[in-house]
């Protein structure tokens, strides 16, 4: 029987661990919510959640050294960053009049333009909420085995990632305008979505996470 996968779901205040620990431990990840360096080194993989105000949320990584904890960790091992997670991955936020992130990869994230409208030609709403399809993946990455093009994803966001390098989209999300709704790079892969609330979609990747061979 092999080994369960140990995944560090970081703690720094701001994210909905017990649903993401949950879909974790039930695709056979070994879960540990912490904030604890020496719990983070022993991990084989880190999931980094998000949830709420940028500025709040950097606040929080710096204040239990989570920010430093993912800048050594994407040169290590393999990275799940969902949500505000992803976002706080790019150089700054529009939110709350600019606020600077983590800067591990090149990039902006913008606000919604509350000018753009749907296919309908309806203005969309903001935030964006609810569920949405996804393409653009290259389905033959292990990290999207068994997803098809245009599955459905839960989002809740009222900002999205703009990456410098288009190479590091993974996915695209049409909500008026497309935009980035999964970045790739190396070991670090990213989610704007909540798989862990996307039903049998969701579990599906949160499964290639937890055995995704770098």
């Amino acid at each position: 029987m092999s080994k369960a996968t140990k995944i560090a779901l970081l703690d720094y205040g701001m994210g909905n661990l017990h649903s993401a620990s949950k879909a974790l431990s039930a695709v056979g990840a070994e879960v540990s919510i912490t904030n604890d360096p020496k719990v983070v080194a022993a991990a084989d993989k880190i999931f980094f959640p998000g949830v709420g105000a940028m500025r709040a949320c950097i606040a929080g990584m710096q204040e239990n050294g989570i920010d430093e904890v993912i800048r050594h960790a994407v040169f290590n091992k393999p990275v799940m960053a969902i949500c505000v997670g992803m976002q706080a991955l790019f150089e700054e936020s529009a939110e709350n009049d600019g606020t600077p992130c983590l800067n591990v990869l090149d990039g902006k994230v913008k606000a919604f333009d509350p000018t753009w409208t749907d296919e309908n030609h309806q203005l969309i709403k903001v935030p964006h909420m609810g569920w949405n399809t996804i393409t653009g993946m290259d389905l033959a990455h292990p990290l999207w085995r068994g997803i098809k093009d245009q599955s459905h994803f839960y989002f809740v966001h009222s900002y999205y990632c703009e990456p410098a390098d288009s190479s590091q989209v993974a996915a695209v999300c049409d909500y008026g305008q497309p935009f980035c709704a999964s970045t790739l790079q190396d070991n670090l892969f990213a989610t704007q979505f909540h798989p862990e609330k996307s039903h049998s979609a969701g579990l599906q990747l949160l499964k290639n996470f937890v055995e995704w061979d770098v």
